[in-house]
């Protein structure tokens, strides 16, 4: 009888053991994608050739939105996300912070996809006269360095300001209650605030900042899985192509997945880059310039080398595009 037992405990464990192996299997076959409310994989999301492409290799699609940058960086680092996209400057806070993150891709220069706002009837004709306001910004997000570049323009130390860190829909209220002098912020927030509530443009990144936008990876999914990079890479380049070619049923497609009107998503669609490529070198310099931006004055503790953090292709399509 105790022979019985036992050996019903044993099969219990080896069917428990594989059961287990079959779930991290499952796990390991899935990718999550962190996603904002803005930019090309909004549309791959909503297309569904990504998950139709990877469904041939046995691999599930995730999805998540984030609010910001920052946050979604941050799910990258403690391993909720494999790859998502964000704005040149989360991916340094990230960096800083310890994650193990690669560079994949860019798309180009945006810099009127962001900008300072004020209210309409706002006093604040310059930046210069932000010196001792109360500025609403998400900290570590791309308007976090554009506000630094804005200042130093106008004579100004970041110090001379008041940052206020909220993440947009926190910092659309306050901007509206008039609880803060100004809003740094990123379309479609931008163009939102914009129409909706004729909010001023103080000065947006032309000039000033690059603005571009990152496709980013955890380390041990881009090396593990450089054919999914690869396929991933291909498809964002392969929407925003159609993009390009398609602006009114892209705003079609666009406004009803934001909430948000015809006229405002064809502002922001219009303001965005579109044809993701691989981290030149020049790319690499420029998020350099705003490490060492950051590590100067001090928002981050240590100096980074953002060459170390680089995704390099194999020798395939994408990497010789």
């Amino acid at each position: 009888m105790r022979t019985v037992t036992l050996r019903r405990s044993l099969v219990a464990l080896f069917a428990a053991a594989i059961s287990f192996g079959a779930i991290t299997q499952a796990q390991a076959e899935t990718l999550r994608i962190g996603y904002q409310k803005y930019g090309t994989l909004v549309l791959l999301k909503a297309n569904g050739a990504l998950e139709k492409r990877l469904a041939a290799k046995g691999i599930d699609v995730k999805w998540t939105e984030f609010p910001g940058g920052p946050q979604l960086l941050e799910g990258l680092n403690v391993g909720s996300v494999d790859f998502g996209t964000t704005g040149e400057t989360p991916p340094v806070f990230a960096q800083a912070a310890g994650a193990d993150l690669l560079y994949v891709a860019f798309e180009p220069p945006a810099p009127t996809s962001e900008a300072i706002l004020v209210p309409k009837d706002s006093p604040i004709k310059s930046v210069a006269e932000l010196k001792g306001k109360k500025v609403a910004l998400n900290k570590g997000s791309n308007v976090h360095y554009l506000l630094v570049r804005a200042l130093e323009e106008a004579g100004l130390k970041y110090s001379d300001i008041q940052p206020v860190y909220l993440p947009p829909a926190d910092a659309r209220a306050a901007f509206e209650r008039g609880s803060v002098d100004a809003w740094v912020i990123w379309d479609p927030f931008q163009a939102a605030a914009e129409q909706q509530l004729q909010a001023r443009t103080l000065i947006d990144g032309t000039g000033l900042v690059s603005n571009h936008q990152f496709y980013l990876a955890t380390r041990p999914y881009a090396e593990k899985h450089p054919e999914v990079i690869e396929a991933l890479v291909e498809e964002i380049r392969g929407i925003g192509e159609w993009v390009k070619a398609n602006n009114d049923q892209t705003v079609a497609q666009v406004a009803p997945l934001l909430g948000l009107s015809p006229d405002i998503t064809r502002l922001a669609v219009q303001r965005q880059s579109y044809g993701a490529q691989l981290i030149t070198p020049q790319v690499v310099e420029a998020q350099q310039k705003i490490a060492d931006t950051f590590t100067a004055l001090k928002l981050i503790p240590k100096p980074l080398k953002i060459s170390d953090v680089i995704w390099h292709a194999p020798a395939s399509k994408v990497a010789q595009q």
